[in-house]
């Protein structure tokens, strides 16, 4: 009741004081004025649903009765209802006229201009304050209705907003949620097989294998939760703080790993590279994913990881064929991709600013235990997608001997021309 009294009482309220409008002006005594007053009154009722026709009704009211209420209430509708600039000016006049005419016609009296202009007056005054009132509640109505839009859209926009940053930032923590925790994981499960080996007392055995089983099982479910955050998107802002190269000897001490680093890069080949943060961080994850991939597929494999100015000697030059890790390793040694390959030849030439990195690995050890790490198949997408947004390339691809090389340019190199090991 509360909700329909309101709308109730803004129908009843303008029938009563019309009625009460008709009685002032014609008394209480039946008549034609009084009758046509109170028809005017009691149509008002429809004003909403019959706006035009229930003011057409009420033009004899003034006209006749001299009752100013119900016609302008029926303008009034008329305007908040059907606001058309014809229409509104059309009523308009048919009410002045209607105000400005006596009844009967024939008291009208031409010369009588003092009174005449006072009628016209009172009559454009009618006409034009209701529609001017109906047009400011419309117009009031429509901003409300606007203000009230655009605050849902406003909303709706900042959920999107908020939604998409939550992507972004979901997509950006999976990525170094890979190249962080898998890497650390996988490195507390070696080390929990090495001592599972090792130890004597049955205790630390029973221990070693419980952490080397969790290690496992808490890799397993980060491929999975990875897999759900990539879906989202990704963005190309980093976490901080973030590796540098300085960092690599670190990483590499920690990997258990045989491992031999060899750095040969000029002091301002990052500076001129432009973007040496970015390309700092890119290579510390494509050794630590490397480090990583070896742990998992190629236990016991020695390791040879290499950075150095795409341009500097040395690079892909025959002294590869006497590194550690591919000792053993004849075929790899003459192979026509690592040899003087036109890509190392064309950077040497026109002396390039490109950093490449290089972990080679070798055959893994066949009484070395594999450490039975799983493995979601991202991390070389995500490093390939680092090269790329870099303007580099990487390149990944099993060894005759029975290891891999994994080699990124950073950045703007053009890929290597496919040889015949690949």
């Amino acid at each position: 009741m509360s909700v329909r009294a309101p709308r109730w009482a803004s129908l009843v309220v303008p029938v009563a004081l019309a009625v009460a409008d008709a009685l002032l002006v014609n008394g209480v005594t039946p008549g034609l004025e009084l009758n046509v007053s109170l028809v005017a009154a009691a149509a008002l009722l429809l004003r909403r649903r019959l706006p035009l026709t229930v003011f057409l009704v009420t033009l004899p009211g003034i006209l006749i009765g001299y009752v100013w209420f119900s016609p302008m209430i029926a303008l009034y509708t008329v305007a908040v209802r059907r606001p058309d600039r014809r229409l509104l000016a059309f009523s308009a006049l048919l009410l002045a006229i209607a105000h400005f005419v006596p009844w009967p016609v024939s008291d009208f009296e031409p010369t009588a201009y003092r009174e005449n202009t006072l009628t016209l007056i009172d009559a454009s005054v009618t006409s034009v304050g209701p529609i001017a009132l109906g047009l400011l509640v419309r117009t009031r109505g429509e901003l409300a209705a606007r203000v009230e839009e655009l605050t849902r859209s406003r909303r709706h926009a900042d959920e999107l907003l908020a939604q998409q940053v939550l992507s972004t930032e979901r997509a950006r923590l999976a990525r170094e949620m890979h190249d962080v925790v898998a890497h650390q994981v996988s490195l507390i499960s070696l080390q929990a097989g090495a001592v599972l080996i090792s130890a004597e007392d049955g205790g630390a055995r029973e221990g070693a294998r419980t952490i080397r089983e969790l290690s496992v099982r808490t890799l397993d479910e980060l491929r999975h939760m990875v897999g759900v955050l990539r879906a989202a998107g990704g963005d190309l802002e980093e976490l901080t703080p973030q590796p540098c190269l300085a960092d690599l000897p670190r990483l590499i001490e920690l990997s258990a790993l045989d491992v031999d680093y060899e750095a040969d890069y000029g002091e301002g080949v990052l500076e001129g590279l432009g973007q040496s943060e970015a390309v700092e961080r890119a290579v510390f994850r494509i050794v630590q994913e490397a480090l990583t991939n070896v742990r998992k597929h190629a236990p016991g494999a020695r390791v040879r990881v290499r950075v150095s100015e795409a341009g500097a000697a040395g690079a892909g030059s025959p002294g590869d064929a006497g590194s550690p890790a591919d000792a053993g390793s004849p075929a790899d040694a003459g192979s026509p991709a690592d040899a003087g390959s036109p890509a190392d030849a064309g950077s040497a030439g026109e002396g390039v600013r490109e950093l490449r990195v290089e972990v080679r690995n070798g055959a893994p050890d066949a009484t070395a235990a594999a450490p039975e790490l799983p493995g979601g198949g991202h991390g070389l997408i995500g490093l390939r997608e680092r090269a790329q947004l870099l303007g580099g390339t990487l390149e990944a691809r099993p060894l005759p001997d029975g290891g891999f090389l994994v080699r990124a340019t950073l950045p703007g190199a053009t890929p290597a021309p496919r040889t015949a090991e690949a």
